[in-house]
């Protein structure tokens, strides 16, 4: 005769159980735990670059009060927005583990491109800006067949390109070794003093909020219909109503000064539409398996030549659209465009912003919250009248810090098994 264990929960009680632990994982402890468990585990998504970011305000606010004042965040806008656009490109290249290093010269070289065939050959403007866009893309095209015809690594090829493209720049631009744009074009006008007005801030801050409750509504009713835990919908409103207020204040804030610049707009926007690439689209999710692991991802059927392809073309096309945002901030197109530290913070920003750098790992906000930490420390020390070698050094321990928070944090990952 068979006995039965009376502590023995049935089936119907495992259901129990589990409903219970879903709905626990609504409530605020249950939230609290499931954050800890993630940062136990190595995955600190932008905790540390948030951190870092009021750590840096605090300290220049207290040093100089204007340093958060609504004119100056403008102004750091505008400037965050150029060298931004670049960091997004790196981002796509260091996903799948590679890297280019040539970013800045590309740059230079299309906002070199943007003067000669708009001012000295008379184009369109639109036109001279396709161009140079399209040019960049080409030089991506070809690091991509050197990378995946021959093998050249990516730090080789891109760092010959540095000095090729840097070398093609000084020669279109001749004798004189700088074009300026013309005052009152639209171009520059965007790349100066071009603001939102005030009703159309608020409203896309508004749509900003409303779609990442969708978003998060979506992803949470997918995660139910499956039977895992998911967030009450009530929550998920409280939460997109917190976000939408903070960042309307922010947008209150910022128009009493001059207000959101349209070219801040256009890189978070590009920043949100490559998120969505990364997160929610074929090709990001392939993105994510070559840089985690190559092998792997070919022998699953991923088309990893193509995917290197991309990702090399992408980051050109950014740099080369980065250096004509440039060309638009500082009314002209010189020898000097792409060069001095723009290689550099676009790479930093990348990796300070959370991007690992061994690839598989990494976020297009990267780009958006690194470039507002170097960005915030150039302006801080400005402010403080202190020599640019500061900046230099400051950038770089940060930098360093991010490198070594990304390899205990991968060291963690791999130990509970979540690499």
């Amino acid at each position: 005769m068979m006995k039965t264990i009376p502590n023995e929960p049935t089936a119907p009680q495992l259901l129990d159980r589990r409903d219970e632990r879903v709905r626990h994982d609504d409530s605020l402890a249950g939230s609290i735990r499931a954050f800890w468990d993630r940062i136990r585990s190595g995955d600190l998504g932008s905790l540390p670059v948030i951190v870092g970011l009021a750590i840096i305000w605090t300290v220049f606010q207290a040093l100089n009060p204007v340093f958060l004042s609504s004119a100056n965040l403008v102004n750091m806008l505008f400037d965050c927005s150029t060298v931004g656009v670049i960091s997004l490109g790196i981002v796509c290249i260091l996903m799948v583990g590679e890297i280019d290093l040539s970013v800045g010269s590309v740059s230079g070289f299309a906002s070199a491109l943007v003067g000669v065939f708009w001012v000295n050959q008379g184009w369109p403007v639109v036109l001279a800006v396709l161009a140079a866009m399209s040019v960049g893309a080409l030089i991506g095209s070809l690091y991509a067949f050197l990378f995946n015809r021959f093998g050249m690594p990516s730090f080789v090829s891109t760092l010959s390109g540095l000095l090729a493209v840097l070398g093609l720049q000084l020669y279109i631009l001749g004798a004189t070794g700088s074009i300026n744009l013309p005052y009152g074009s639209w171009l520059v006008n965007f790349g100066q003093i071009m603001v939102m007005p005030d009703p159309v801030s608020y409203a896309l801050v508004a749509l900003a909020g409303l779609a990442f409750f969708l978003a998060s509504y979506r992803t949470s009713a997918r995660r139910r219909a499956a039977g895992l835990s998911s967030k009450s919908t009530g929550g998920l409103c409280l939460r997109a109503v917190v976000i939408t207020l903070a960042l309307e204040a922010v947008a209150f804030y910022l128009n009493q000064s001059r207000g959101i610049p349209w070219m801040f707009g256009l890189f978070v926007g590009l920043v949100i539409a490559m998120n969505y690439a990364l997160t929610r689209t074929k090709w990001g999710r392939s993105m994510h398996a070559v840089g985690g692991n190559r092998e792997a991802a070919r022998r699953s059927g991923i088309n990893v030549s193509r995917i290197y392809a991309s990702a090399f073309v992408a980051c050109a096309l950014l740099a080369a659209t980065g250096g004509v945002l440039s060309a638009a901030r500082l009314a002209t197109a010189s020898q000097q465009a792409g060069t001095g530290d723009v290689n550099l913070n676009a790479i930093a920003a990348a990796v300070i912003g959370g991007t690992s750098l061994f690839g598989g790992r990494g976020s297009a906000y990267s780009a958006l919250l690194g470039i507002i930490v170097i960005q915030s420390i150039a302006s801080g020390l400005t402010l403080l009248d202190l020599s640019s070698s500061l900046r230099y050094m400051i950038t770089g321990a940060v930098l360093a810090v991010a490198v070594i928070v990304d390899s205990l944090a991968r060291r963690s990952r791999i130990s509970h098994g979540r690499a």
